[in-house]
């Protein structure tokens, strides 16, 4: 275990509410957790003396369950997780409402091709000793109520930090993967007699999100009730925010180098947040991970050492435009036979495939492309469409539940004529047959809500073309026509939000119409130019190897 943890060694201590490292591991929902499960891998890769720190979740996120109107329906998704990784033997206790709370952790060690490893510390309350209350602590990612959320976040970022303590970790900076593990924070004042000077050196914080919900906030009330020291309720009070405590705030008050996780959303931080300054470092994936085999296959032949040096992707105009067609067929026929296994579709490799795949919400707006079916049906008109859904929505987000029901509706109302899938319990098998295996890859997020998005990372990575709003990584991604395609207009200050949706609108149905569909089925040569285009000039740099490199340079050192 020492070897793993190499307790000396660990000067990066990576504090994250969800990881996504495995499929059968369901501590993540979504996005973050995937982001951060790429960021373990290339800091591996890359030899950094890293540690993670997160939350064991032993009924994990949730298993979806969709009836045949789309109704979503949430079941528990226990696992043992003794199949993946061990118990050590450490104990720490948080005091939460009075009462002293054991923290165990489990380990779970990732192990890079470059033979360096990271280990990650997954923090359960599931002791003898604690009340049944208490035991349910680590039990749901993003369960129960703000009392539980709340909860969860003492104990992972004051438990946190107590166990790496246990472990004789030294760590000289502590980063926060958004708001829910900032109450770190109090625990590094106390340990450095209350010098805020002190902990801001040692602290990084990203924030991820701007949507104004996905900064958790918690009444005074319930955080004098659960953290019970009033000295402690003060300290919070003065970093947190004087009427309730908002994580994030906590976060910036006590972080010298802050960061959004594209360009575009450093300025949207900028103006939700008032007289902070953000730095950006644009997100990237792993692209061993989310590279299919057949592309893999293709990479390893023209592009040898690609997988520790992700930048060599600059060269795939080596690659022969008819191969690489040649491998994304087989992708696409093995994510085709998946999805008419599952869905009972009649889906085939010579139509053009389209794919959603992300966390239903209606900021993401998964039924756009529905929103005028007349102009729908002249698309698939010019030239045959199918498409592909998946995605879960939030237990408690009751429109995001009605959009799955509204796309098994349009299903129903365009059969015969559009074969349209949706693939239930989406995770991260899924998302590896979708992102290599569809043509194009939709994304439609009302903007600015989108911070960065990954999803298209992955899919240029296996060569899918982008079709997307600019906003988040887009806007640094697009290049009209080369790349992959934008929907809607660049600027729309002077334009109401109708008015700019109605120009994505005639945007989205005018490109796959006149642009995309004659060039996918009459000028395959420049769709394959496209294709390697995704390749050469985005994944080369949309790499958790290249944000590594930027956190080490701007924000560790």
């Amino acid at each position: 275990m020492d070897n793993f943890i190499g307790s000396k060694k660990r000067k990066i201590a990576y504090f994250s509410m969800e990881i996504g490292l495995r499929c059968g591991m369901p501590t993540y929902s979504g996005g973050l957790g995937i982001l951060a499960g790429d960021t373990i891998r290339a800091s591996a890769d890359l030899g950094l003396p890293f540690i993670a720190v997160t939350l064991i979740n032993k009924r994990g996120y949730f298993i979806q369950k969709l009836d045949s109107e789309g109704r979503q329906t949430e079941h528990p998704h226990n696992w043992d997780p003794s199949d993946y990784m061990q118990s050590l033997p450490y104990e720490v206790t948080v005091n939460i409402q009075g009462k002293e709370v054991k923290v165990r952790s489990w380990l779970y060690v990732h192990h890079s091709l470059t033979e360096e490893t990271v280990p990650v510390l997954f923090l359960d309350t599931d002791i003898e000793g604690n009340s049944v209350e208490d035991r349910q602590i680590t039990d749901s990612l993003y369960g129960g109520d703000r009392r539980y959320r709340l909860k969860q976040e003492i104990i992972l970022g004051i438990g946190g930090v107590r166990m790496l303590r246990k472990l004789g970790c030294s760590i000289q900076k502590y980063h926060m993967n958004e708001g829910h593990s900032s109450l770190l924070t109090l625990e590094l004042l106390k340990e450095n007699d209350m010098n805020a000077s002190k902990v801001k050196e040692l602290c990084v914080f990203t924030t991820h999100t701007p949507i104004e919900s996905g900064h958790d906030v918690f009444s005074h009330d319930l955080v004098r009730e659960l953290v019970s020291q009033n000295s402690d309720f003060e300290i919070l009070k003065k970093y947190g925010g004087e009427h309730q405590l908002n994580m994030t705030l906590l976060g910036l008050n006590l972080s010298n180098y802050v960061n959004g996780v594209a360009k575009r959303h450093r300025q949207i931080s900028e103006k939700m947040f008032p007289g902070y300054k953000f730095s950006s470092i644009t997100n990237g994936v792993h692209s061993y991970t989310w590279v299919g085999p057949h592309m893999k296959e293709l990479y390893n032949k023209y592009l040898p050492c690609w997988a520790n040096e992700p930048e060599l992707l600059v060269r795939a105009r080596s690659i022969p435009d008819n191969e690489i067609l040649k491998a994304h067929r087989k992708a696409k026929k093995d994510l085709l036979d998946y999805v008419n296994k599952e869905c009972g579709t009649n889906m085939d490799c010579d139509t053009l495939t389209i794919g959603f795949a992300r966390r239903v919400t209606e900021y993401k707006r998964p039924t756009l492309i529905f929103s005028d079916l007349n102009r729908l049906r002249k698309v698939n008109e010019a030239g045959k469409i199918q498409l592909i859904f998946s995605g879960k929505a939030h237990p408690r987000d009751l429109m995001g539940k009605l959009l799955i029901e509204r796309i098994y509706g349009y299903m129903r109302e365009l059969k015969g004529e559009i074969e349209i899938a949706y693939i239930e319990n989406y995770n991260m098998d899924i998302s590896m047959k979708l992102v290599s295996g569809v043509d194009v890859w939709l994304n439609t997020p009302k903007k600015p809500l989108e911070a960065s998005g990954t999803s298209g990372m992955k899919a240029a990575h296996n060569g899918v073309v982008n079709f997307s709003v600019l906003d988040g990584w887009w806007i640094e991604g697009c290049v009209e026509g080369i790349t992959g395609y934008s929907i809607g207009p660049k600027l729309e200050a002077d334009k109401t939000p109708e008015q700019v949706e109605m120009m994505e609108l005639d945007d989205l149905y005018y490109k796959l119409e006149y642009i995309m569909i004659p060039t996918y089925y009459k000028r395959k040569d420049e769709w394959a130019k496209m294709m390697s285009n995704s390749i050469e000039m985005l994944s080369y740099y949309f790499n958790s190897h290249r944000m590594m490199l930027h956190y080490v340079t701007e924000a560790y050192l």
